[in-house]
């Protein structure tokens, strides 16, 4: 259930039955050849698929993230770490406001980590809600199906691969990316990262089956859902 579909009134009605949702958070960067919005795109669906039998609001996609790593990349848009610090606080107190006391949290992006710190300052504050952090794609069992399939799977390679993450651009390597050196990475800036990142893809395939792909998708949801339905408390 979309927010987007409801109004204020049936959100007052809904959330007196249940007062649980879901915030999905993204980043828009770059994905190699898939779309620059693929992280936001992936945790906005997860959320829907995963709360759609259950009734349970899902707001819209936070789009932008922390992306300073990937700012020389066009198209990658980043905030600052204090303006994100901000913007997670507020939408906590605003669903807070609500009525909401059970708050999932589906993340898109490994550079959003720092929100669980946002997320364990408010919880100090508010003693009768409970908030998941749930990154969906290192999962255990999304990872663990990802590992099944094919080991080699990274940032912009296959495993972020889905039909609804893919662009007009026809170009997609059929070979797979060596393994990027993670640590010359991690000591440089932003150009310097470009430089050795190439296209983005960090390593492994760009592409698999959609039959691969629609298996983890469908382990992910599972997953997800999961979370909505037990150990709140």
């Amino acid at each position: 259930m979309k927010i987007a579909d409801m109004n204020w009134m049936q959100v007052e009605e809904r959330v007196a039955e249940n007062d649980c949702c879901i915030l999905p958070i993204g980043s828009v960067e770059q994905h190699a050849y898939l779309s620059l919005a693929t992280d936001m795109i992936l945790a906005e669906k997860i959320a829907v698929d995963a709360a759609e039998p259950l009734g349970i609001p899902v707001f819209p996609v936070v789009p932008y993230g922390l992306a300073s790593s990937f700012a020389t990349f066009p198209g990658t848009l980043s905030l600052s770490l204090s303006t994100y610090i901000g913007v997670i606080r507020d939408l906590l107190d605003s669903m807070y406001r609500s009525g909401f006391r059970r708050i999932l949290v589906v993340n898109g992006h490994g550079g959003n980590v720092p929100a669980t710190t946002v997320i364990s300052e408010w919880l100090n504050m508010h003693p009768d809600a409970s908030v998941k952090f749930h990154d969906w794609w290192r999962a255990p069992k999304t990872l663990a199906k990802v590992q099944e399939i094919d080991p080699a799977a990274s940032h912009a390679s296959w495993m972020e691969n889905f039909p609804w993450t893919r662009t007009t651009d026809q170009r997609q390597p059929d070979t797979s990316k060596p393994q990027i050196d993670y640590a010359a990475l991690a000591r440089v800036g932003a150009a310097r990262k470009r430089e050795l990142l190439g296209d983005g893809n960090y390593h492994g395939l760009y592409q698999r089956a959609d039959e691969d792909m629609l298996a983890i998708w469908d382990v992910a949801v599972k997953e997800t859902r999961a979370l909505l339905e037990t150990d709140w408390h």
